[in-house]
């Protein structure tokens, strides 16, 4: 039978990478000569790593930050296509307890690092957003599929790209996004037609808007509809990004410089 310290051994032999997760500056120094390459991923580069990546959101669920630290560590160059590593992070409390052996994979690049970390708006209100448009894409407006439309960021561009149609509940509040109550507003409006613009802090600025931004030369994958193509043109002649609940097929899109840049599914969230 196996020793519990011979099972470990498989999850860090021959790796070519070790990330660690915000780890502590004893912990590090401990793992610093590692055989494999040590990438740290942290809010700040406190233990002073040669290779780091910033991590600018929590993300509670380990799957998402996991993902996040790869994708942000391929896009730096730090690790390669195809790479082994092990990655070392906290679940159940501030210091290390979970490993992970993972392949870092190109072809399944979500586009999240980049969409938190290259963006304009504060990644929390990025962060919040999608947990309004997940927890919508999951459960629906009264149990019905519906579709919604978030532009984050630049909103001064993006208001005037734009049209009301209608009364904007939120002209004179200075409500922000994430708040628990305002996100229950949210999603009851969201069965209304327009998109919502949110400002860089997360102040949502107006609901009921009809984006007006030229189509010519946004590329979209077929079947997807004028939601969609609004979506990419916005971000395209603005520096916001948007973030896509599609009716049809119930998958949350993300937009940033007129392309798509994630895509997924609520129900794996």
């Amino acid at each position: 039978m196996a020793a519990p310290r011979d099972l470990l051994d498989d999850v860090v032999s021959d790796i070519d990478a070790l990330l660690l997760f915000s780890p502590s500056g004893s912990y590090f120094e401990r793992v610093a000569d590692a055989d494999a390459d040590v990438v740290v991923v942290a809010h700040e580069n406190s233990v002073g790593a040669e290779k780091f990546v910033e991590l600018p959101l929590d993300f509670e669920d380990v799957r998402e930050r996991i993902r996040f630290g790869i994708e942000g560590a391929l896009d730096n160059g730090l690790v390669e296509d195809g790479d082994v590593v092990t990655c070392a992070t906290a679940m159940f409390g501030d210091d290390v307890d979970t490993l992970s052996r993972v392949r870092a994979d190109e072809s399944k690049h979500s586009g999240i690092y980049d969409l938190f970390v290259q963006s304009r708006a504060d990644p929390a209100v990025i962060r919040d957003v999608f947990e309004v448009v997940i927890e919508l894409g999951k459960k629906g407006q009264k149990g019905k599929p519906v579709g919604a439309l978030f532009v984050v960021g630049d909103a001064g561009k993006v208001m005037n790209k734009s049209r009301p149609l209608s009364y904007n509940p939120f002209e004179k509040s200075h409500v922000h996004v994430g708040d628990p109550i305002v996100n229950v507003m949210l999603k009851e409006f969201s069965r209304l037609d327009g998109a919502f613009v949110i400002t860089d802090e997360g102040k949502i600025a107006s609901a009921y808007r009809y984006l007006e931004p030229s189509a010519e030369g946004v590329d979209i994958p077929k079947g997807l509809g004028t939601r969609h193509m609004a979506a990419g043109a916005i971000t395209r002649d603005t520096n916001a990004i948007s973030i896509v609940l599609s009716e049809s097929d119930g998958l949350v899109r993300a937009f940033k410089g007129g392309e798509l840049v994630l895509e997924l599914d609520p129900e794996e969230y």
